[in-house]
């Protein structure tokens, strides 16, 4: 009877700590959080993490069980943090995002909108494209499992009952974003190049040929060299990417504690 007891007052307390800030980062991570797959899984994986690692983390519960305001405090910081290593995941994946669109922009295709369902709203067709490919990189090179331990390592950085500081939070949210952004331009050098030098023998064939239409006739080929250079490096675009993913997750679950 003793057991009994002893596992409804830990055992069932540390499940439902542990599954609110897994399940919160895995809402909205990418990969089982991306919009495409239904909610129902997503809560289904969410419980079957937090049943799995509930023995390995569970030294992390404070001792004694803490009262009853204590605990509801104790749910709503579990979901912030969770909400925090989730969302700095998901911001570099929208560094697909930002690349797509000034591929799209710089391609001739920026008015060609699509359904992205990664992020479930309208989008470009590169960014479309190069979002879901990453989806599918991110688990044929097992990456989803450094995502995993990044939640598991989480709580050495972000201790239970300790209020996380929302300044550092807000500081790292920025400097991911800003990040993210250089990532998704750097991604997009060559099609700008490829753009910039198109748009220069443009110029100087609409000074020589006045008469011609340059932009109508010449936009067929701005197409065209486009998806020859997304064919030429789209290998080495989203291995760079996989590297910046990586190096960006690594430092941010290192140095948020």
């Amino acid at each position: 009877m003793q057991s009994i007891e002893e596992f409804l007052v830990t055992g069932v307390f540390a499940f439902m700590l542990i599954f609110v800030r897994l399940g919160t980062a895995m809402m909205i991570m990418p990969g089982i959080g991306d919009s495409f797959v239904p909610t129902n899984i997503r809560l289904l994986f969410s419980l079957a993490f937090a049943f799995v690692l509930t023995p390995i983390v569970q030294n992390y519960m404070p001792s004694p069980i803490p009262s009853v305001p204590v605990l509801f405090t104790l749910i709503v910081m579990e979901f912030v943090v969770g909400l925090f290593i989730g969302t700095i995941a998901r911001i570099f994946m929208a560094a697909l995002d930002t690349a797509g669109m000034v591929i799209s922009m710089t391609s001739g295709l920026a008015n060609a909108q699509v359904f992205n369902p990664a992020s479930s709203s309208q989008g470009s067709i590169a960014g479309a494209f190069l979002s879901m490919t990453a989806v599918v990189l991110l688990f044929a090179t097992n990456m989803h499992h450094m995502l995993i331990y990044g939640l598991v390592d989480s709580y050495n950085m972000f201790p239970i009952g300790e209020v996380p500081d929302s300044g550092s939070m807000a500081q790292m949210v920025i400097g991911a974003f800003s990040s993210a952004f250089l990532i998704g331009f750097q991604i997009a050098i060559p099609f700008v190049i490829v753009a910039t030098l198109l748009y220069i023998g443009m110029g100087v064939l609409s000074r020589l040929m006045p008469q011609v239409q340059v932009f109508i006739l010449a936009l067929p080929v701005q197409i065209m060299l486009s998806l020859l250079t997304m064919g030429l490096i789209l290998s080495s675009a989203m291995l760079f990417w996989l590297t910046k993913f990586e190096e960006a997750m690594v430092f941010f679950l290192t140095s948020a504690g």
